[in-house]
């Protein structure tokens, strides 16, 4: 007879909030391993049904989540295919009333926009604006000239219209002071500038008639050598060895016995070269068999290319400028007492000329003419600012007058 086979009867009950469990067999061959190494198996199985108690939650949570996501995704997709089809009927519905309200043409935006801003429109903004601001600014204008033109207290420039005018009159009377003295002094310089220019035509005049610069000056020399006892020839249209050269000719001495030595001047008009200069005065030395040549020139500007006057050069040629309108023929008597004190130096055989003094005044005479010449200088630049004076003070006369006239207009327009 077979043996009788267990049956398994377990009872589950909850109560409260605990799990009841009555005559339950676990077969799981890893439960059983566990329950018999464990020191308390009532532990373990109470820890291995609440750990499976979880894990079933939790994977009962995920399958009810992956559940959820697929809804949610079939339903999106229903929703994302209305939407666009949707948003397509919108889209023509929005495009037909964008083009009725902002069309290029026909548009309502359009038409407003050309009746209140068009160029063409007198009702547009801009036009009814230009024309409130034009009226606006003449009667600014008006207002402002009335004000301003006021002479109560409304006018806040009425005092300062006043203190301007008393200004402006005191100026104009200290000015008029000043160009009073100033005319004078213009007037004084114009009288000197009108004997200048007088003297300059009278000397025109002179050579008009034919009066030469060689004549002139052969006369001066004749008049600073005759109190020498010095014989003064004008030579130049006679001829002597080989030519013409050299206009006038000293014979040191010669009124009172024989000459002591021979002094040609060559008279030039035109502004010649150093070489040619050299060449002329040789030329003279040797046709006037001279012992000293001078060459005379009208002014400073005409004295030859790199040379200067009243120095000599190779001990026996000299320049001088000479203007016979000078007044006392100083630079061309200088040049006289030199060439004739550098003759008679030379001849040292005369006994009663002491060298050694004769040198000393010489020195000390061209020492003496050039601060002539440099003061004469100065008071030609002196001459030139005076004349330049007179031309700003001119300007400055006019620019007062033109100033009075402001004043005038002011003073008529404000008594109006």
């Amino acid at each position: 007879m077979e043996a009788a086979k267990t049956l398994n009867f377990a009872q589950v009950r909850v109560a409260g909030d605990r799990v009841y469990v009555d005559g339950l067999v676990v077969d799981d061959e890893c439960a059983v391993r566990l329950v018999k190494e464990a020191e308390d198996p009532s532990s373990l199985v109470t820890d291995a049904i609440e750990i499976g108690a979880r894990v079933l939650d939790r994977e009962q949570t995920a399958a009810n989540t992956e559940f959820v996501k697929a809804e949610f995704e079939r339903a999106a997709r229903d929703l994302d295919k209305e939407f666009v089809e949707r948003a397509r009927v919108v889209a023509d519905r929005l495009d037909k009333k964008v083009d009725e309200v902002f069309g290029d043409e026909n548009g309502h935006v359009t038409q407003l926009l050309s009746r209140h801003f068009g160029d063409e429109s007198s009702g547009a903004v801009q036009n009814r604006v230009k024309a409130l601001l034009a009226e606006a600014q003449v009667q600014i204008r008006e207002d402002l000239r009335k004000q301003f033109s006021a002479e109560d207290g409304n006018n806040p420039l009425a005092a300062f219209q006043s203190a301007i005018v008393r200004q402006m009159k005191q100026q104009a009377e200290l000015q008029a002071e000043h160009l009073r003295v100033m005319n004078e002094r213009i007037t004084e310089l114009r009288s000197e500038k009108e004997k200048l220019e007088e003297l300059e035509a009278e000397r025109e005049r002179g050579t008009a008639k034919g009066r030469s610069y060689e004549e002139a000056v052969h006369d001066a020399l004749d008049r600073i050598a005759t109190p020498q006892g010095d014989d003064c020839d004008a030579v130049g249209d006679l001829k002597e060895s080989t030519g013409k050269k050299g206009d006038v000719v000293v014979h040191i001495g010669a009124c009172d016995g024989p000459t002591r030595g021979r002094i040609v001047f060559e008279a030039k008009n035109a502004r010649l070269s150093r070489p040619k200069a050299l060449e002329e005065l040789d030329g003279a030395l040797r046709e006037r068999n001279a012992d000293y040549a001078v060459l005379v020139v009208p002014d400073e500007d005409r004295v030859p290319a790199k040379m200067l006057s009243l120095r000599e050069y190779n001990g026996d040629k000299l320049i001088v400028a000479f203007d016979p309108e000078d007044g006392h023929p100083l630079a061309l008597e200088l040049a006289y007492k030199l060439a004739r004190a550098r003759v008679l130096m030379s001849r040292s055989d005369d006994t009663e000329l002491d060298i050694g003094a004769l040198h000393d005044i010489v020195e000390r005479a061209l020492q003496s003419f050039e601060e002539v010449r440099r003061i004469k200088q100065q008071l030609t630049g002196a001459k030139t600012q005076i004349d330049k004076a007179g031309e700003i003070v001119e300007a400055l006369a006019e620019r007062v007058k033109a100033h009075l006239r402001e004043i005038d207009e002011l003073v008529e327009s404000d008594a109006a």
